[in-house]
């Protein structure tokens, strides 16, 4: 299946087939969007759950940036479609070949527990991704973290190699020979 077959935009259109890859219940789906990947997990009959900001409107909530610098979300129950709106989304159980999901009626029984409730939210350390892995493998997993901290680690580095070559250069001058 090639990536655009795979890769569904949401409608509103009830008349349109299903998607190629429609998501089975306990799913990962990740949403497209412009500056960012947010991930919510499939719990079946169009509806997924995801980590919205608490201080946003339901409808606004994670097609913002602002969701991604939040340091505390709400556990929501959407509809897939709505979440979506015109970004584009996938079925991506990504982790499946190293990590063994739970029992489906496990994860959406665990998924349930959580709805309405508040809890933190951290970009590198408890983000959605990390949120919707938890739920499918028992075990929070994000690339996109890891991704980020290695970055942030590169930048980090360079900025100190680049303080370091100024100081060395400002002592160079300052030699009196």
């Amino acid at each position: 299946m090639d990536k655009q077959q795979h890769i569904a935009m949401a409608s509103n259109d009830p008349d349109l087939p299903d998607p190629p890859g429609d998501p089975q219940p306990g799913d990962l789906i990740e949403i497209f969007r412009p500056a960012y990947q947010h991930w919510a997990l499939y719990l079946g009959d169009g509806y997924i759950i995801n980590l919205t900001p608490v201080d946003e409107s339901q409808a606004a909530a994670m097609s913002s940036v602002k969701s991604v610098f939040s340091r505390k979300a709400v556990v929501r129950m959407q509809l897939l479609k709505e979440v979506v709106g015109s970004d584009s989304y996938r079925v991506n159980n990504k982790y499946d070949h190293n990590h063994t999901p739970l029992p489906v009626s496990e994860i959406i029984e665990r998924a349930q527990v959580l709805i309405d409730q508040e809890v933190s939210y951290d970009l590198l350390g408890s983000n959605c991704e990390h949120f919707v892995t938890l739920l499918r493998y028992g075990e929070g997993v994000s690339e996109q973290a890891t991704r980020a901290i290695g970055a942030i680690s590169l930048v980090t580095a360079a900025a100190s190699a680049f303080s370091v070559l100024g100081l060395i250069n400002t002592r160079s001058r300052n030699r009196p020979f």
